[in-house]
């Protein structure tokens, strides 16, 4: 069985026992935390979410906080001399995917 959610503005197909990296959650490693915008679980019966499914829910433990690889942005004007470099490191949560529940 698989579910698709959202969080973070994206969203991610996930299984159970999954590790997936999420945008940066309010929560310490080691705690448990619930995505309830579930948009469709399939697998042996599909139920497809309007917007999200009535009921579901997808528990997760996280396993780390961090920064990401560091991201370069680099704007280039040509004939003017102009160029600018720039970067940052999003912030994660890696969570591991405990159950889904219809």
């Amino acid at each position: 069985m698989y579910a698709i959610i959202a969080t973070g503005g994206k969203q991610y197909k996930v299984t159970e026992g999954d590790i997936i990296r999420v945008e940066k959650l309010d929560a310490a490693e080691g705690d448990k935390i619930t995505f309830d915008q579930v948009l469709m679980i399939g697998g042996e019966e599909t139920l497809i979410g309007n917007p999200v499914v009535d009921g579901a829910k997808v528990a997760a433990t996280v396993t780390a906080n961090g920064k990401a690889d560091k991201v370069v942005v680099y704007k280039y004007k040509r004939k003017t001399g102009y160029h600018k470099k720039n970067g940052h490191r999003q912030l994660f949560t890696e969570v591991k995917i405990d159950s889904i529940a219809k």
